[in-house]
This record gives structure tokens, C-alpha cells and sequence, in this order.
């Protein structure tokens, strides 16, 4: 786990950075195609060191994050056997892939809401929304709804918990990340019940299969 404290140390460093409203929106850009270190507890102490600035810290990863949900969905749509495949091999979400486009086939929006504001990769979601054509106005609203509940609650917690949460965090990443995997797995436990909560036999993606998008 060393590259992942390694990874995380030198995404905290930023917090302090002089520009890191820029660094902000560069974390949250990229974690919606490919990072794996989400943005959360950048945000988070940028809102711990200046509470006033909060809801602008919050637009700014909001909408970044949308921007580069936007860049996954172009990888999907247009690079996904070049780059959309290898893309989520490299960050071990190719076996998911199958299910996220069953499930954004059969819930539409409320799959991006549900992934956009819980644990579930977002980058997931939005390379599949890209290779299954989802609509892309819906996607945008979608991405800005589920990205903003995230984003702007993550701010009021670290405003209101911010110095025992960093604590924790800086003391435990081990957990915390065995934590978020528990979280990725409830999150897509969450999407499953989308819809009217169907058991295990009448989920219509239980053995979802990669299909092709229709020409």
C-alpha cells in the first residue's frame, strides 16, 4: 500500500499549494475518467482552512468533476477500444463494466444520481454512459445533481469535523480505503434497488453480458 500512501500524501499536499483551487479542479476533473484517489478530503481541508470559501470550493469540484465525467464519456463513446478497455483494466473495474451498462440501460439518470453521490467509481459510470450512448443532457444534469450532494456535503462535514476526520485518515488510510471498497460494493448494492427493489432472480443485469451499442 505504499504507492497509495504515496499517491495520497502527495494529493494532501496540495491543500496548501498557492493555487490549489486549481489543483482542486485538476483532482476532481481527472478522478471522473481515471484517478483513483478520489478528491474528497482535498476538498475537504480546503474547506477546513477556509470555511468562508466552502460553497465555492464545492462549485468548483461540482463542476469540474462534470467536466471530466464528460472527457470519461467521450472515451467511451468514441475511445473505448483504444483506451476505455485498457482504461479500466488498469484501475480494476473492467468485470463491473458489463453491470454499470445493464444498469444504466435499465435506470437511466438515476443510476448516474446514485453513482455520482455514493462511493460507486464514477469513472465507471461515466466511460459506460459514453459507450452505451446514454442521452448527454440527462447525463450533465444527472452528473451535476449526484456530484453536487457529494461535494457540497463532504464541505459542511469537514467544516463542521474537519480536524479529527484528517486525523483519522492520515492514521488509518489502510482502513479507510478497505472501508471505501465496503462502501463501493454497498454503493452498488444501492443501484441493484433502483427501481422497485427486485429480488435476485428478477434483477435484469444479475448475469449481465458486454453487449456491442447498436449502430
Amino acid at each position: 500500500m505504499a504507492w497509495l500512501r504515496n499517491l495520497y500524501d502527495w494529493t494532501m499536499d496540495k491543500a496548501a499549494h498557492p493555487h490549489a483551487q486549481a489543483w482542486l479542479a485538476f483532482f476532481c476533473f481527472i478522478e471522473a475518467s481515471f484517478f483513483p484517489i478520489p478528491p474528497h478530503p482535498l476538498l475537504g481541508l480546503m474547506c477546513l482552512a477556509e470555511p468562508s470559501k466552502a460553497m465555492r470550493f464545492g462549485v468548483i469540484a461540482t463542476l469540474s468533476s462534470v467536466a471530466g465525467g464528460l472527457f470519461g464519456y467521450l472515451i467511451g463513446a468514441v475511445l473505448y477500444d483504444s483506451v476505455g478497455q485498457w482504461l479500466l483494466g488498469a484501475i480494476g473495474l473492467a468485470e463491473q463494466f458489463p453491470v454499470a451498462a445493464c444498469y444504466l440501460k435499465q435506470y437511466d439518470w438515476e443510476a448516474i444520481i446514485i453513482a455520482g453521490a455514493t462511493p460507486v467509481p464514477f469513472k465507471l459510470m461515466t466511460i459506460t454512459s459514453g459507450f452505451i450512448g446514454m442521452n448527454l443532457v440527462t447525463f450533465v444534469l444527472a452528473s451535476l445533481a449526484g456530484r453536487g450532494m457529494i461535494f457540497f456535503t463532504v464541505g459542511v462535514l469537514f467544516r463542521i469535523f474537519g480536524a479529527p476526520i484528517k486525523s483519522f485518515i492520515d492514521r488509518y488510510l489502510g482502513l479507510v480505503t478497505a472501508g471505501f471498497v465496503a462502501l463501493v460494493i454497498g454503493g452498488i448494492f444501492l443501484i441493484t434497488q433502483v427501481g422497485g427493489g427486485e429480488d435476485k432472480a428478477g434483477d435484469p443485469c444479475a448475469a449481465a453480458a458486454l453487449q456491442q451499442p447498436a449502430a
